[in-house]
């Protein structure tokens, strides 16, 4: 019992215990798509639930060719499934921005819509740069450390002994995304690629729009 539960803290803390999880993913796009299906429906491609449904949908060969070791065609999914959701996210944020102008929405719409979108902004930004740093999760799943990334993460850092095998899951990915949204900074993990900085400004750039200008304008006209 006492081994199992030692496991599981290693597997959460991001020490190497066998492949890393998939899951915390899986629910993060999920829930970017329950996200857009709250927004108005003017400001959704489609339906409310078309996002949601294509997502789905697109997953389910994603997990397999993953379980089956096609880890080739697993990447090329996960871009595919992260380039769906990013496309649908900015495109809400700009109809969102479009109809500020005729006071199209009422504050609680913008209020409401402007956390949706920030909140899908963490989730979809945390999800590429899981997707993306240091080959994948795939690729680190062969390495037995995490020595070479896009991100320096402070554990990287430390000499210990039960630190050599640690490596970063989605949760560091997602407290990073997190930061860069409510910070407009990586704190405490330095940023060493030039692809991550450039993503992370785009991130910003859109935290800062959807915070500073949406939801500024919701507070001033409540």
């Amino acid at each position: 019992m006492t081994e199992k539960k030692n496991d599981f803290f290693d597997a959460f803390a991001g020490r190497r215990t066998g492949t890393e999880p998939r899951w915390p993913a899986v629910l993060a796009i999920l829930a970017v798509g329950g996200l857009n299906a709250a927004l108005p429906e003017p400001l959704s491609f489609g339906p409310w639930w078309l996002l949601l449904v294509v997502v789905s949908v697109l997953l389910i060969p994603t997990v397999i060719t993953y379980r089956t070791g096609r880890h080739d065609m697993n990447q090329v999914l996960g871009h595919l499934v992260l380039g769906t959701v990013t496309a649908s996210m900015i495109w809400s944020l700009g109809m969102l921005i479009t109809r500020l102008p005729a006071h199209s929405d009422p504050p609680k719409t913008l209020l409401l819509s402007a956390a949706a979108l920030w909140s899908a902004n963490v989730l979809v930004f945390a999800s590429w740069y899981w997707r993306l740093d240091a080959g994948g999760p795939n690729q680190r799943d062969l390495r037995k450390d995490h020595s070479d990334g896009a991100f320096l993460f402070p554990q990287m850092m430390l000499q210990g002994e039960q630190d050599r095998d640690w490596r970063p899951g989605f949760v560091d990915y997602l407290f990073l995304a997190f930061n860069t949204s409510t910070a407009f900074s990586p704190t405490d993990v330095p940023v060493l690629s030039r692809w991550a900085k450039l993503m992370m400004m785009v991130q910003a750039s859109i935290s800062l729009m959807t915070v500073a200008l949406i939801a500024a304008r919701a507070v001033n006209i409540l």
